[in-house]
């Protein structure tokens, strides 16, 4: 395990990355941020337990809020005081697997979440 403190990103570069790389994502008080609109209380666990699998995966740890339709999450790496590579690989991995949809995929091997109200999960942005 390397201890080395990665580079911090100049905030207008966050920007410029934030736009271009995590459209969804914002930066705000020194943290990345973003907003999971669920459909309620088990949706908003699901995402909870997905992040926390891929935080403790990548030894990275968000702050989360938490309510009954939404998830909040904030990055930054405490040692480098600041946004760094690990935040925004993180916050990509994170993007990637809560916002993947079945009903997108070209292979057609998944049918994905019914367009049913009584099955809704992740708001789309």
């Amino acid at each position: 395990m390397t201890h080395d403190t990665p580079a911090v990103i100049a905030d207008e570069k966050i920007a410029e990355r934030l736009q271009t790389e995590l459209p969804h994502w914002y930066y705000e008080n020194g943290w990345l941020r973003r907003k999971y609109k669920t459909s309620g209380w088990k949706a908003t666990l699901m995402v909870v337990n997905t992040v926390g699998h891929l935080a403790e995966k990548a030894w990275h740890h968000p702050d989360l809020t938490v309510s009954y339709a939404f998830v909040i999450v904030k990055l930054v790496t405490h040692s480098a005081k600041g946004i760094t590579e690990k935040d925004f690989a993180l916050a990509k991995k994170i993007e990637d697997v809560v916002m993947w949809d079945a009903n997108t995929e070209s292979c057609g091997l998944f049918e994905g979440t019914p367009d049913d109200p009584r099955f809704k999960y992740i708001k789309k942005d």
